[in-house]
């Protein structure tokens, strides 16, 4: 089993700044993929950021140029820099990943318990 639990969520107010962490442990062979999603009540879960085992990178353009995703592959651990917050950016943030449990097993996908950002004055 995969657990992937997330931290730095929090209130600040519009123009400030957050870092979410996201690190998975477990039976681990690889990890694919890992991103950053967020969901509102009423809406679907959207992608934020996604860092991929290769090293590319792709974001919402609704984020593009505030927020910064990186990943610690020794630490098996994904890092969300979120700067110049807006008001629009308040969600629940989770983390996703797709980890190789087995060298020659299938991919599968995992989710945190998601962490709350708000962004007000």
């Amino acid at each position: 089993q995969v657990q992937l639990v997330e931290s730095g969520g929090g209130l600040v107010q519009p123009g400030g700044s957050l870092r979410l962490s996201c690190a998975a442990s477990g039976r681990i062979f690889s990890i694919n993929y890992m991103g950053w999603y967020r969901q509102v009540p009423g809406k679907e879960r959207e992608l934020v950021a996604g860092f991929t085992s290769v090293g590319s990178t792709n974001y919402a353009d609704s984020v593009k140029g505030r927020f910064t995703i990186s990943r610690d592959n020794a630490k098996n651990t994904v890092y969300l820099q979120m700067n110049s917050l807006k008001p629009e950016d308040t969600a629940v943030y989770y983390c996703n990943a797709v980890v190789r449990v087995l060298r020659f097993g299938d991919d599968h996908e995992y989710w945190g318990q998601g962490t709350q950002v708000t962004v007000s004055s």
